[in-house]
Protein backbone atom coordinates (compact mmCIF):
# COMPACT_ATOMS: atom_id res chain seq x y z
CA UNK A 1 0.00 0.00 0.00
CA UNK A 2 1.29 3.45 -0.92
CA UNK A 3 1.36 5.70 2.14
CA UNK A 4 3.10 8.76 0.68
CA UNK A 5 3.04 9.73 -3.00
CA UNK A 6 4.97 12.59 -4.56
CA UNK A 7 4.11 13.47 -8.15
CA UNK A 8 6.29 15.91 -10.13
CA UNK A 9 7.03 17.68 -6.87
CA UNK A 10 8.86 20.96 -7.47
CA UNK A 11 9.97 23.72 -5.11
CA UNK A 12 11.73 26.92 -6.18
CA UNK A 13 13.06 29.74 -4.07
CA UNK A 14 13.53 32.60 -6.49
CA UNK A 15 16.00 31.34 -9.08
CA UNK A 16 17.06 28.37 -6.94
CA UNK A 17 15.35 25.05 -7.56
CA UNK A 18 15.45 22.95 -4.37
CA UNK A 19 13.29 20.10 -5.68
CA UNK A 20 12.89 19.42 -9.40
CA UNK A 21 9.99 17.29 -10.67
CA UNK A 22 10.41 14.64 -7.99
CA UNK A 23 8.12 11.59 -8.11
CA UNK A 24 8.21 8.63 -5.72
CA UNK A 25 6.02 6.34 -3.60
CA UNK A 26 6.70 5.35 0.00
CA UNK A 27 5.07 2.04 0.87
CA UNK A 28 3.78 0.64 4.13
CA UNK A 29 5.40 -2.24 5.98
CA UNK A 30 9.00 -1.27 5.30
CA UNK A 31 11.70 1.20 6.26
CA UNK A 32 12.42 3.51 3.33
CA UNK A 33 15.70 5.39 3.47
CA UNK A 34 15.74 8.88 1.96
CA UNK A 35 19.30 9.65 0.92
CA UNK A 36 21.15 12.41 -0.87
CA UNK A 37 24.06 14.85 -0.45
CA UNK A 38 23.71 18.10 1.48
CA UNK A 39 21.49 20.46 -0.48
CA UNK A 40 19.84 17.63 -2.41
CA UNK A 41 16.34 18.68 -1.33
CA UNK A 42 15.58 16.02 1.30
CA UNK A 43 14.48 18.36 4.09
CA UNK A 44 12.48 20.51 1.67
CA UNK A 45 10.71 17.40 0.37
CA UNK A 46 9.87 16.29 3.91
CA UNK A 47 8.55 19.75 4.76
CA UNK A 48 6.28 19.63 1.70
CA UNK A 49 4.97 16.21 2.74
CA UNK A 50 4.01 17.74 6.10
CA UNK A 51 2.48 20.88 4.60
CA UNK A 52 5.16 23.14 6.08
CA UNK A 53 6.25 24.29 2.62
CA UNK A 54 3.93 24.72 -0.35
CA UNK A 55 5.11 23.12 -3.63
CA UNK A 56 5.74 25.45 -6.54
CA UNK A 57 4.15 22.73 -8.65
CA UNK A 58 3.30 19.06 -8.36
CA UNK A 59 1.56 17.29 -5.51
CA UNK A 60 2.32 15.17 -2.47
CA UNK A 61 -0.28 13.15 -0.58
CA UNK A 62 -0.44 11.23 2.68
CA UNK A 63 -2.76 8.21 2.46
CA UNK A 64 -4.24 9.73 -0.68
CA UNK A 65 -4.84 13.24 0.70
CA UNK A 66 -2.79 16.42 1.13
CA UNK A 67 -1.57 16.87 4.69
CA UNK A 68 -3.79 19.95 5.08
CA UNK A 69 -6.87 17.80 4.46
CA UNK A 70 -6.12 15.34 7.24
CA UNK A 71 -8.32 15.52 10.32
CA UNK A 72 -6.13 15.20 13.44
CA UNK A 73 -3.01 14.72 11.26
CA UNK A 74 -0.79 13.45 14.09
CA UNK A 75 -2.96 10.36 14.29
CA UNK A 76 -2.07 9.63 10.67
CA UNK A 77 1.55 10.79 10.39
CA UNK A 78 4.15 11.57 13.05
CA UNK A 79 7.40 13.35 12.30
CA UNK A 80 10.75 14.30 13.75
CA UNK A 81 12.35 17.10 11.74
CA UNK A 82 14.17 19.33 14.23
CA UNK A 83 14.38 18.07 17.81
CA UNK A 84 15.53 21.46 19.09
CA UNK A 85 12.54 23.39 17.70
CA UNK A 86 10.62 23.27 21.01
CA UNK A 87 9.76 25.62 23.88
CA UNK A 88 12.72 25.18 26.22
CA UNK A 89 10.80 26.44 29.25
CA UNK A 90 8.25 23.64 29.16
CA UNK A 91 8.67 20.26 30.79
CA UNK A 92 8.76 17.20 28.55
CA UNK A 93 5.36 16.17 29.89
CA UNK A 94 3.73 19.54 29.26
CA UNK A 95 5.24 19.78 25.79
CA UNK A 96 3.63 16.49 24.80
CA UNK A 97 0.36 17.33 26.57
CA UNK A 98 0.04 20.49 24.46
CA UNK A 99 0.59 18.49 21.29
CA UNK A 100 -1.88 15.81 22.41
CA UNK A 101 -4.61 18.38 23.12
CA UNK A 102 -4.16 19.93 19.67
CA UNK A 103 -4.97 16.60 17.99
CA UNK A 104 -7.54 15.12 20.39
CA UNK A 105 -5.06 12.51 21.63
CA UNK A 106 -5.79 11.10 25.12
CA UNK A 107 -3.46 12.57 27.75
CA UNK A 108 -2.72 9.04 28.99
CA UNK A 109 -0.74 8.54 25.79
CA UNK A 110 1.86 11.09 26.98
CA UNK A 111 3.08 8.86 29.80
CA UNK A 112 3.15 5.85 27.46
CA UNK A 113 5.42 7.46 24.88
CA UNK A 114 7.73 9.03 27.48
CA UNK A 115 8.29 5.58 28.96
CA UNK A 116 8.69 4.11 25.48
CA UNK A 117 11.57 6.47 24.61
CA UNK A 118 13.26 6.24 28.01
CA UNK A 119 12.29 9.68 29.34
CA UNK A 120 9.77 8.63 31.97
CA UNK A 121 12.03 9.63 34.87
CA UNK A 122 12.68 13.14 33.48
CA UNK A 123 9.12 13.92 32.38
CA UNK A 124 8.97 16.92 34.71
CA UNK A 125 12.29 18.47 33.68
CA UNK A 126 12.52 21.55 31.49
CA UNK A 127 13.38 20.75 27.89
CA UNK A 128 15.93 23.57 27.80
CA UNK A 129 18.23 21.50 29.98
CA UNK A 130 18.05 18.40 27.80
CA UNK A 131 21.08 17.06 25.95
CA UNK A 132 20.83 16.60 22.18
CA UNK A 133 20.25 12.88 22.66
CA UNK A 134 17.41 13.51 25.13
CA UNK A 135 15.91 16.07 22.76
CA UNK A 136 16.00 13.49 19.97
CA UNK A 137 14.16 11.01 22.18
CA UNK A 138 11.55 13.64 23.02
CA UNK A 139 11.11 14.41 19.33
CA UNK A 140 10.59 10.71 18.63
CA UNK A 141 8.05 10.58 21.49
CA UNK A 142 6.16 13.44 19.84
CA UNK A 143 6.18 11.59 16.52
CA UNK A 144 4.77 8.47 18.20
CA UNK A 145 2.20 10.37 20.27
CA UNK A 146 -0.77 9.87 17.95
CA UNK A 147 0.07 6.17 17.37
CA UNK A 148 0.30 7.02 13.66
CA UNK A 149 0.45 4.68 10.69
CA UNK A 150 3.22 6.74 9.06
CA UNK A 151 6.46 8.00 10.62
CA UNK A 152 8.93 10.53 9.15
CA UNK A 153 12.34 10.84 10.76
CA UNK A 154 15.01 13.34 9.67
CA UNK A 155 18.45 12.29 10.99
CA UNK A 156 16.94 10.45 14.00
CA UNK A 157 20.25 9.20 15.44
CA UNK A 158 21.74 12.69 15.90
CA UNK A 159 23.15 12.97 19.41
CA UNK A 160 22.37 9.38 20.37
CA UNK A 161 24.99 7.14 22.00
CA UNK A 162 25.56 3.56 20.71
CA UNK A 163 22.77 2.19 22.92
CA UNK A 164 20.45 4.90 21.64
CA UNK A 165 21.34 4.16 18.02
CA UNK A 166 20.57 0.47 18.53
CA UNK A 167 17.30 1.44 20.20
CA UNK A 168 16.09 3.68 17.36
CA UNK A 169 17.16 1.11 14.77
CA UNK A 170 15.17 -1.58 16.58
CA UNK A 171 12.21 0.79 16.97
CA UNK A 172 12.07 1.60 13.26
CA UNK A 173 12.34 -2.05 12.26
CA UNK A 174 9.62 -2.91 14.76
CA UNK A 175 7.27 -0.21 13.48
CA UNK A 176 7.71 -1.46 9.90
CA UNK A 177 7.10 -5.05 11.04
CA UNK A 178 3.75 -3.87 12.45
CA UNK A 179 2.81 -2.75 8.94
CA UNK A 180 3.52 0.95 9.48
CA UNK A 181 5.36 3.21 7.07
CA UNK A 182 8.79 4.48 8.14
CA UNK A 183 10.45 7.14 5.98
CA UNK A 184 13.87 8.13 7.31
CA UNK A 185 16.51 10.56 6.09
CA UNK A 186 20.07 9.93 7.24
CA UNK A 187 23.68 10.56 6.27
CA UNK A 188 24.86 7.46 8.14
CA UNK A 189 25.18 4.81 5.44
CA UNK A 190 26.13 2.12 7.98
CA UNK A 191 22.80 2.69 9.74
CA UNK A 192 20.81 2.68 6.52
CA UNK A 193 22.49 -0.57 5.48
CA UNK A 194 21.25 -2.20 8.69
CA UNK A 195 17.84 -0.54 8.87
CA UNK A 196 16.36 0.25 5.46
CA UNK A 197 14.55 -2.14 3.11
CA UNK A 198 14.17 0.35 0.29
CA UNK A 199 15.98 3.50 -0.81
CA UNK A 200 14.93 6.71 -2.48
CA UNK A 201 18.06 8.64 -3.46
CA UNK A 202 18.01 12.19 -4.79
CA UNK A 203 20.62 14.67 -5.95
CA UNK A 204 20.18 18.34 -6.85
CA UNK A 205 16.45 17.90 -6.21
CA UNK A 206 16.00 15.10 -8.76
CA UNK A 207 15.55 11.36 -8.40
CA UNK A 208 18.68 9.21 -8.75
CA UNK A 209 17.38 5.86 -7.54
CA UNK A 210 14.19 4.28 -6.21
CA UNK A 211 15.04 0.67 -5.43
CA UNK A 212 15.76 -1.95 -2.80
CA UNK A 213 18.99 -1.70 -0.82
CA UNK A 214 20.33 -4.88 -2.45
CA UNK A 215 19.58 -3.62 -5.97
CA UNK A 216 21.11 -0.23 -5.22
CA UNK A 217 24.34 -1.82 -4.02
CA UNK A 218 24.29 -4.14 -7.02
CA UNK A 219 24.42 -1.14 -9.38
CA UNK A 220 27.82 -0.19 -8.04
CA UNK A 221 30.96 -1.07 -9.95
CA UNK A 222 32.90 -1.31 -6.70
CA UNK A 223 32.53 -5.08 -6.28
CA UNK A 224 35.57 -7.26 -6.95
CA UNK A 225 36.93 -10.78 -6.57
CA UNK A 226 39.68 -11.20 -3.98
CA UNK A 227 42.24 -13.84 -4.90
CA UNK A 228 44.97 -15.25 -2.66
CA UNK A 229 47.42 -17.86 -3.86
CA UNK A 230 50.95 -19.10 -3.19
CA UNK A 231 51.41 -18.49 -6.94
CA UNK A 232 50.18 -14.91 -6.96
CA UNK A 233 52.50 -13.71 -9.75
CA UNK A 234 51.46 -16.54 -12.05
CA UNK A 235 47.76 -15.98 -11.33
CA UNK A 236 48.17 -12.25 -12.01
CA UNK A 237 49.68 -12.99 -15.42
CA UNK A 238 46.43 -14.76 -16.37
CA UNK A 239 44.33 -11.76 -15.37
CA UNK A 240 45.58 -8.61 -17.12
CA UNK A 241 43.31 -6.24 -15.17
CA UNK A 242 44.18 -7.71 -11.77
CA UNK A 243 45.36 -5.20 -9.15
CA UNK A 244 47.98 -6.36 -6.68
CA UNK A 245 47.22 -5.36 -3.08
CA UNK A 246 49.97 -6.61 -0.76
CA UNK A 247 49.10 -10.31 -0.43
CA UNK A 248 46.10 -10.61 -2.75
CA UNK A 249 44.72 -9.65 -6.15
CA UNK A 250 41.59 -7.64 -6.86
CA UNK A 251 39.82 -8.62 -10.07
CA UNK A 252 36.76 -6.86 -11.52
CA UNK A 253 36.47 -8.40 -15.00
CA UNK A 254 36.01 -12.08 -14.08
CA UNK A 255 33.65 -13.99 -11.82
CA UNK A 256 34.96 -16.32 -9.09
CA UNK A 257 33.92 -19.29 -11.22
CA UNK A 258 35.83 -18.03 -14.25
CA UNK A 259 38.95 -17.38 -12.19
CA UNK A 260 38.66 -20.79 -10.52
CA UNK A 261 38.41 -22.60 -13.86
CA UNK A 262 41.28 -20.61 -15.37
CA UNK A 263 43.67 -21.28 -12.49
CA UNK A 264 42.66 -24.94 -12.24
CA UNK A 265 43.50 -25.44 -15.90
CA UNK A 266 47.01 -24.12 -15.14
CA UNK A 267 47.34 -26.18 -11.98
CA UNK A 268 47.65 -23.10 -9.77
CA UNK A 269 46.40 -23.57 -6.21
CA UNK A 270 44.24 -20.92 -4.60
CA UNK A 271 43.94 -20.03 -0.94
CA UNK A 272 41.00 -17.66 -1.34
CA UNK A 273 38.50 -16.84 -4.03
CA UNK A 274 35.88 -14.44 -2.68
CA UNK A 275 33.49 -11.99 -4.27
CA UNK A 276 33.61 -8.82 -2.14
CA UNK A 277 30.26 -7.06 -2.24
CA UNK A 278 30.44 -3.26 -2.32
CA UNK A 279 29.11 -1.51 0.74
CA UNK A 280 26.10 0.79 0.71
CA UNK A 281 28.47 3.67 1.42
CA UNK A 282 30.65 2.82 -1.59
CA UNK A 283 27.63 2.48 -3.86
CA UNK A 284 26.15 5.73 -2.57
CA UNK A 285 29.38 7.67 -3.06
CA UNK A 286 29.76 6.35 -6.59
CA UNK A 287 26.18 7.04 -7.68
CA UNK A 288 25.91 10.52 -6.13
CA UNK A 289 29.37 11.89 -6.97
CA UNK A 290 27.98 14.09 -9.76
CA UNK A 291 25.31 15.55 -7.45
CA UNK A 292 27.55 16.92 -4.71
CA UNK A 293 27.08 20.59 -3.90
CA UNK A 294 30.62 20.69 -2.55
CA UNK A 295 33.40 18.20 -3.14
CA UNK A 296 36.96 17.83 -1.92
Amino acid sequence: MTAIRATNLTKRYGRTTAVAGLSFDVKAGQVTGFLGPNGAGKSTSMRMILGLDRPTSGTVTVDGRPYSKLEHPLRKIGALLDARAVHGGRSARNHLLAIAQSNAIPSSRVKEVLEMVGLGEVAGRRIGGFSLGMSQRLGIAAALLGDPEILLFDEPVNGLDPDGILWIRTLMRGLAAEGRTVFVSSHLMSEMAQTADHLIVIGRGALIADTSVAEFIGRSSQGYVRVRSPHLTEVASLLPDAELHHDHLRVTSRSPLEIGVLTAERGLALEELTFVQPTLEAAYMELTKDSLEYSS
